[in-house]
């Protein structure tokens, strides 16, 4: 417990937190919806966010936000009205947003120190003021979640069924993106953009082998993300490993033992009957 008298492991103890709260919301829509890979996209396509910070000389996180809320409207407006379908639209966005966030880095003089923990995460570097723009983030996904919460878990089972009953499918589909680009920027600071579309998904994929209420999901996504970045956060402290990529691990681990457990009780109460 004496590590906590350090600042740095009180901001990476809070952000764990707050960074599950998004998660767990977002990342059940995501896994029902299936559009892991959209969050893939975004995620990368963020990069050019980042990269464009550098190169302004301004907050890279604050600068990534309206730059994956336009990847991921590009990505819609390309998958909804045009004949490019949805994985095209993605490695389109993926690419270029990469490629730009590249250019701006090359074009900006010096050298940008931190950018590693941008690309791979660094929990245990993160500052104070970052801790305010998740907590803001958070606040607004868990605002948007509660006003759609119907609709949203209507377009994730049945988008056909949504549609008939008068459902704005299209208008919910485009606000879910931008509630996976939110909870990708907060996600850039704790597990970088190559590790992002891990802590998203893996959490709310453990749950979804238990149970398919939304509600229960979104839950125990919160809670299971917590426990594993908590836990991810003691080992590489233990270990003297890199924090982001060891949460990740643990998270892999987790699923691996919740899949094996699901299994054997699915075999189990199949010899029964």
């Amino acid at each position: 417990m004496g590590i906590f008298q350090y600042e740095f492991a009180r901001n990476a103890l809070i952000a764990a937190v707050l960074v599950n709260i998004a998660c767990g919301i977002v990342g059940t829509y995501v896994i029902v919806k299936k559009i892991v890979f959209i969050s893939g996209g975004i995620s990368h396509a963020a990069f050019g966010g980042i990269g464009l910070g550098y190169f302004l000389g301004l907050n890279p996180i604050i600068i990534a936000l309206p730059f994956s809320l336009a990847s991921a409207a590009i990505i819609g407006l390309m998958n909804k009205k045009s004949r490019i379908s949805e994985d095209t639209a993605i490695g389109i966005v993926w690419a270029l947003g990469m490629a730009l966030g590249i250019l701006f880095l090359n074009l900006t003089p010096g050298y940008a120190p931190d950018l590693f923990s941008y690309l791979f995460g660094n929990i245990l570097t993160i500052p104070l003021n970052d801790i305010y723009i998740i907590a803001g983030l958070d606040l607004l996904i868990i605002i948007i979640a509660l006003i759609f919460h119907r609709e949203f878990t209507a377009i994730a089972f049945d988008e056909e069924y949504a549609v008939v009953i008068g459902i704005p499918v299209r208008k919910l589909y485009f606000l879910l993106l931008g509630l996976v680009s939110l909870s990708v920027v907060i996600l850039i600071r704790i597990v970088g953009v190559i590790l992002v579309i891990a802590l998203l998904t893996i959490p709310a994929s453990i749950c979804r082998l238990f149970t398919f209420n939304l509600k229960k999901m979104i839950f125990a996504s919160i809670l299971a993300g917590i426990a594993i970045s908590i836990s991810g956060l003691a080992a590489s402290y233990f270990l003297n490993l890199a924090s982001g990529a060891t949460v990740i691990i643990t998270a892999g681990i987790v699923f691996l033992i919740a899949y094996a457990i699901k299994a054997m009780a699915n075999r189990k109460a199949f010899k029964s009957r």
